[in-house]
């Protein structure tokens, strides 16, 4: 009866074992599988990385229209004030008519 006491034990300290070996075997990753997915990521990444460039690269002609059209403004202010001097600085006409 001891003996048969000692086998069930060994038994379950074995199945124990086996079990515990078992799962911590499962949870290992291989290379080959770490590989892929970080070819996947890099993959993402990359495509990210693709569209943040080509987001600035729209935000800089953005700007350099913004400023071109800045530019133009500030002329035509300056044409128009020249031309509002002039046309203050005229001796008034007399009515047609």
């Amino acid at each position: 009866m001891i003996q048969v006491k000692r086998g069930i034990a060994r038994l379950s300290v074995v199945a124990g074992v086996v079990a515990l070996g078992g799962f911590s075997l499962s949870a290992c990753a291989t290379t080959e599988y770490v590989d892929q997915h970080i070819a996947e990521v890099n993959t993402h990444l990359s495509a990210v990385d693709a569209k943040a460039t080509a987001a600035d690269q729209k935000a800089d002609q953005a700007l350099a229209a913004a400023q071109a059209a800045q530019a133009a403004a500030a002329q035509a202010n300056q044409r128009i004030d020249s031309l509002s001097a002039t046309i203050q600085s005229a001796p008034p006409r007399p009515p047609r008519g």
